[in-house]
């Protein structure tokens, strides 16, 4: 057997493994060509394969993490984004829309986190499944090839084996005849026959033994060339396939760790934008436009209480015959004063207080002054682009008429009749509405615009002004909380309100009729129909609420924009 073949990496030494150098370097693989050794690369290349699936496997796992890392992001930045269901819901403040930047952001870098499981999924684990595919099937092939080399060369083996066997065999049967005709041939009592019948077995024997002979050596030359050939270029020849591939399998491991890297610092950039994003986020919070958007959002445009007076109860301790005149105006004063002052003023608090809660009116009566001008100016921004809009539809629909009107062939013209009239009531809708809304906020710019005046005429006007100024309870800039009733007449005030109980009742300063229904649901409310006559016993103070009494003395507070007023100065009491 030689010690080396040519143009293979593969050197025998024995039954070892050690490599060959040249010029102080390992040139290829080295290894003994026998059926043991070619188990051990069959060990090798199997377990090449196994370890590319097993990074493989890595790689899914990662991508899983990278799935589900992404998933839990958007499940985060969903549950904490508002559900806005309408623009009030907005987020107003820096602070918050800071956050929801960041929300933004953070659903952003989710995004990247799924690019880089889809950028391994594609790139890394989809190639490696099918290049380890490719690989299994090339192995087996190159395997296949060296069983089959390996067992031809068995097979030619065996049957030189056999025919130098067969050739022992007669060359032991032919010295066994050339031992029988000597011995016959000098035996003197042998005949002649025997001596003719022996030498014809030897030359017959020696004749088969020179065809084994022939055989033997024909066998043995042909065994000798395919054992050259098998050793020298069959199996040289698949082990440097097998050399081959296993270099494939390693530079496509090398690619596939470049590329694992690649998917990560692909979205980096992307992903240094999102951070940069959440940090702008943070710095664009304003503590000082937040403070103003609360200022903005609770000005009520109310003014402070006032002084208290200074309530003289003593002048029924010094009170004379000889002041009667005096006194009786003092009585009749002191009497009104504490009507007014005293069981008016105990509402100056409201503000501070608690409010009953109730349905939120049309017109936005039950806020406070400055938020019911807000409200009404946002409603009157919206039914302007309501109306925008039905505008723009009808001209449309005009257009498309007369295009109809023209070419026939392209449509019914009388089809649009119906959805043109829909939109003209839409627009004349649209109209009263804002004629209706835009009258409500003029009513509450010329209060406000006036209030100021009228609160300063007078000490007692401007604490009946203040103690009047609104129901009981505060306001929020929650509508459906901010439902204002009038003063409570008893309750927490029925101490100060007995000491001064009078029988008669307050003078009536004019009339009023209902324009619309009031349900008076609240505290202090006086229900009244449409079309009904009722007595006005205090006026509107600017709070949208007017103290108004039935001809059966029941008394109350009704809106003032649901009643037409009408003054009268002569006007007594029932």
């Amino acid at each position: 057997m030689p010690s080396a073949w040519p143009r293979c990496g593969w050197t025998v030494v024995g039954h070892r493994i050690r490599p060959r150098r040249r010029h102080g370097r390992v040139e290829v693989w080295r290894a003994v060509i026998s059926q043991d050794q070619f188990d051990s690369l069959d060990k090798h290349t199997q377990w090449g394969i196994d370890f590319l699936e097993r990074y493989a496997k890595f790689v899914k796992e990662r991508i899983e993490i990278e799935q589900n890392y992404a998933k839990q992001l958007r499940n985060l930045v969903k549950k904490y984004c508002p559900k806005r269901s309408s623009k009030d819901e907005e987020p107003r403040f820096t602070s918050c829309i800071a956050f929801f930047n960041i929300l933004n952001e953070l659903n952003d870098y989710a995004g990247q986190r799924e690019v880089v499981a889809e950028e391994m999924a594609h790139r890394v684990y989809g190639e490696l499944m099918r290049y380890a595919h490719d690989l299994k099937t090339e192995r087996k092939m190159h395997l296949q090839e060296g069983r089959k080399a390996q067992q031809y060369l068995d097979m030619c083996w065996k049957q030189m084996d056999n025919s130098k066997k067969k050739f022992e065999r007669e060359c032991r049967e032919a010295e066994k005849a050339q031992q029988s005709y000597e011995r016959l041939d000098n035996d003197t009592n042998a005949t002649k026959a025997d001596v003719e019948k022996a030498k014809q077995q030897l030359n017959l024997r020696t004749h088969m033994a020179d065809e084994n002979k022939n055989e033997y050596a024909a066998q043995l030359q042909n065994f000798n060339g395919e054992q050259h050939k098998h050793f020298y270029v069959v199996i040289p020849q698949i082990y440097k396939q097998l050399q081959e591939m296993d270099e494939r399998r390693t530079v496509k491991l090398s690619e596939c760790y470049r590329g694992f890297a690649d998917s990560e610092r692909k979205v980096i950039p992307i992903i240094s934008k999102c951070l940069e994003g959440m940090i702008l986020a943070a710095k664009s919070v304003d503590e000082r436009r937040d403070s103003q958007m609360v200022v903005d959002s609770f000005k009520s445009g109310f003014e402070p209480p006032g002084d208290f007076p200074f309530e003289d109860y003593s002048q029924h301790i010094y009170r004379t015959i000889s002041d009667g005149t005096i006194s009786a105006s003092k009585q009749e004063g002191g009497k009104m004063d504490a009507k007014t002052t005293v069981g008016k003023a105990k509402g100056k608090l409201w503000l501070f207080g608690k409010k009953p809660k109730g349905p939120a009116l049309e017109d936005f009566s039950h806020l406070p002054p400055e938020q019911r001008r807000k409200k009404l100016q946002q409603r009157i921004d919206e039914l302007n682009r309501e109306l925008q809009k039905e505008s723009d539809q009808k001209e449309a629909l005009n257009k498309m008429k007369d295009v109809y009107e023209k070419n026939p062939q392209m449509g019914d013209p009388g089809s649009l009749q119906p959805k043109l009239a829909e939109t003209m009531n839409n627009i004349d809708r649209l109209r009263m509405e804002i004629h209706k809304n835009e009258a409500w906020l003029s009513e509450v710019e010329g209060k406000t615009g006036g209030r100021g005046d009228r609160r300063h005429s007078s000490d007692i006007n401007h604490l009946v002004t203040q103690g009047r100024e609104s129901p009981e309870g505060s306001y929020t800039d929650d509508a459906n909380q901010e439902v204002r009733g009038p003063p409570q007449q008893h309750g927490h005030h029925s101490e100060f309100d007995d000491e001064f109980e009078d029988d008669d009742p307050l003078p009536a300063i004019g009339h009023c009729k209902a324009i619309y229904p009031f349900d008076g649901h609240n505290e202090g409310t006086l229900a009244m129909k449409e079309g009904e006559v009722l007595y006005i016993i205090e006026e509107d103070k600017g709070d949208g609420w007017t103290r108004a009494r039935r001809q059966n003395g029941e008394e109350g507070y009704v809106p003032t924009t649901y009643i037409d007023v009408t003054l009268e100065k002569n006007s007594k009491g029932s």
